[in-house]
């Protein structure tokens, strides 16, 4: 019985040894961007992650433990090769949750959830379109490693044989086998986390003002299981407050309905333009001299901000294509823990630019380089309206050189062919261009910076200023409007923090002959609210629009919000606030009126998901 028991105990520990040395080898990658990280930094973070251990090593405990219980009652092999295979498939789990999370925290910059398997199931092959062969080799060199070392110390102190409990005349052993199940059931401590009315999560373990020592001291394969099992009761999620506190605080927030058709300012020389919107890779201000960005990179923006109308004070939604694309074309916020477009019987209810278009007799069409599917994107943009689209499908393979699909100069030569040999129509159109050049492994046939990610993004401006110079010599210039707008900040700069709030700005730009006169704009707003601006200037109603507002309607209220996994935002001129939810933290707060945004920012949020539950 000392020797099952033994064995119970040891199986627990060699959990959370494995564990507890994992911490090392993220700081060991990332340490270098904490600021004097000392040794006490490193024990910290260590035994301030080892609630998540505890519990994680309480959850894989339990069928080794369960498996002890018939080596009281029989000779029998079965549970030692039973253990054999269950501890090679959760080794292999472990492994790739370890390496997994040291690769992908430097692109994104918080703990592994279920994200990348989210994209990697919607499309594989677009999941590791920016790794480089050699790159994913490594990492799945890394995994096999990891696994095989994890599985070689339990084979050692549990699995040989000579290490197996062997069968034993014992007395008692209706007791021993109750008292082996009461230790057994006993798990349940470490994996709830304690007898108290809080359960496990991830927050637990937040300590620092640091968000990357909040985050090495995080259990991977914790963060991954939590995120995989809760969040499907939206309406459960994110209750700051009671249902008439937060109706009350959105509703300040919203554009008020009288004012739906207010048209205080007028960009546009037609109330029927053509319509484009160009969705931009990754780019940012810190790319623009015009907003306060390098002076050499885009350049052909630069240009077209000068004779356009420039957003001085834009702000995207999140951190990924998805989110973006669903802000910019439906006018919906971005969510902290989940990805709106993977449910496609929500995004069939969406509120829709493409629809409101499509009442009035617009011709919509949506063009991208890649694959369509990538991210359910498709069932997104059918829903919304978009039933001709172009994809990589739409190119012959050999065009197809990129990771992503096709070069954004073959995307844009595409369109331009098609307008030029487009016979006039009545109706007017409404298109969308998505770039994805400028976004890792950055191979682009252009070579004019020597910085590979700069380069990129100036490709990608010199074939949208190519294409634009193009389009004005067609007589459809004259009556169309061009929106330029970036899905979120992407590669540059490198390692910006989620809690920076430079992290979330970006260019908007509407050119075209439509376009007035230029102007900058200096009224803040986010990539929500594209959709009621737009809807506005064309003297159409964006009533269903709920999270959208009509930026250049004096009554309605001006602020931006954004989100990331687990942390929101919202700036306002008085005050910018970013808070961890993990943490329970504010983590940003900046402004004459410090404060002032964190119960709006919550009342937002609160009502989105409120509304996410009823679609």
């Amino acid at each position: 019985m000392k020797t099952r028991i033994g064995r119970f105990f040891g199986v627990y520990f060699l959990w959370v040894v494995c564990f507890v040395l994992q911490k090392p080898f993220f700081l060991l990658v990332y340490g270098q961007n904490v600021q004097h990280l000392r040794a006490t930094d490193w024990l910290s973070i260590m035994y301030h992650g080892l609630p998540l251990d505890f519990s994680m090593a309480g959850y894989l405990s339990v069928i080794p433990a369960l498996l002890l219980l018939p080596t009281l009652w029989r000779k029998e092999q079965w549970p030692r090769r039973t253990l054999m295979a269950y501890f090679g498939c959760v080794s292999a789990i472990v492994g790739m949750a370890f390496i997994l999370n040291l690769v992908l925290y430097g692109y994104w910059g918080f703990p592994l959830d279920s994200t990348p398997l989210f994209y990697f199931f919607s499309s594989p092959q677009e999941a590791v379109a920016s790794v480089s062969f050699g790159f994913l080799f490594l990492g799945l060199l890394l995994t096999a490693l990891c696994s095989v070392a994890i599985y070689a110390v339990f084979y050692f102190f549990l699995l040989r044989p000579k290490r197996w409990p062997q069968f034993e005349r014992i007395r008692n052993r209706t007791w021993k086998s109750l008292a082996l199940f009461l230790l057994t059931a006993a798990l349940f401590l470490p994996i709830r986390g304690g007898i108290t009315t809080s359960t496990m999560n991830v927050g637990k373990v937040f300590y620092s003002g640091d968000p990357l020592l909040n985050h090495a001291a995080v259990n991977p394969l914790f963060s991954l299981m939590e995120s995989l099992v809760g969040q499907e009761d939206f309406g459960k999620q994110y209750r700051f407050m009671d249902d008439r506190a937060a109706t009350r605080l959105f509703r300040s927030m919203q554009e008020q309905p009288e004012a739906d058709m207010v048209l205080s300012d007028s960009l546009l020389t037609t109330q029927r333009p053509n319509v484009m919107i160009v969705v931009m890779e990754s780019f940012s201000n810190f790319l623009m001299k015009e907003t306060g960005g390098l002076p050499n990179v885009a350049v052909n923006l630069d240009s077209i901000a000068r004779t356009g109308v420039l957003f001085t004070n834009f702000y995207a939604n999140s951190f990924r294509t998805d989110r973006g694309l669903v802000s910019i074309l439906s006018g919906y916020p971005a969510q902290p823990t989940m990805s709106i477009m993977k449910y496609p019987s929500k995004t069939a209810h969406l509120p829709s630019i493409c629809g409101a278009l499509l009442k009035v007799g617009y011709r919509p069409k949506y063009y991208y380089g890649g694959d369509a599917d990538f991210t359910k994107m498709r069932s997104y943009l059918v829903a919304q309206g978009f039933t001709d689209i172009v994809s990589d499908q739409d190119f012959p393979v050999g065009d197809r050189l990129s990771k992503w699909g096709v070069h954004d100069h073959l995307l844009f030569r595409k369109v331009w062919e098609e307008l030029r040999s487009e016979k006039p129509q009545k109706e007017p159109f409404f298109r969308v261009v998505q770039t994805s050049s400028s976004h890792e492994p950055f191979e682009v046939p252009y070579h004019r910076l020597s910085d590979e990610r700069l380069n990129a993004f100036a490709y990608t401006d010199s074939v949208l200023g190519g294409f634009l110079r193009d389009f004005r010599t067609l007589p459809e210039w004259k009556n169309t409007l061009v929106i330029l707008v970036p899905d979120h900040l992407g590669c540059y700069p490198p390692h910006i923090s989620n809690f920076d709030i430079n992290r979330y700005r970006i260019p908007l730009i509407l050119t075209g002959g439509a376009v007035r006169e230029p102007k900058r704009i200096d009224v803040i707003g986010g990539q929500q609210d594209i959709a009621a601006t737009l809807l506005a200037q064309l003297g159409l109603s964006h009533k269903e629009f709920a999270f959208s507002k009509n930026l250049f309607n004096p009554h309605a209220p001006h602020f931006a919000f954004f989100a990331v996994p687990d942390a929101f935002g919202l700036v306002t001129t008085d005050n910018q606030l970013i808070y961890d939810n993990q943490a329970h933290r504010v983590m940003l707060d900046t402004g004459r009126s410090k404060g002032q945004n964190l119960q709006p920012a919550k009342a937002y949020l609160q009502k989105l998901y409120d509304d996410i539950a009823k679609r």
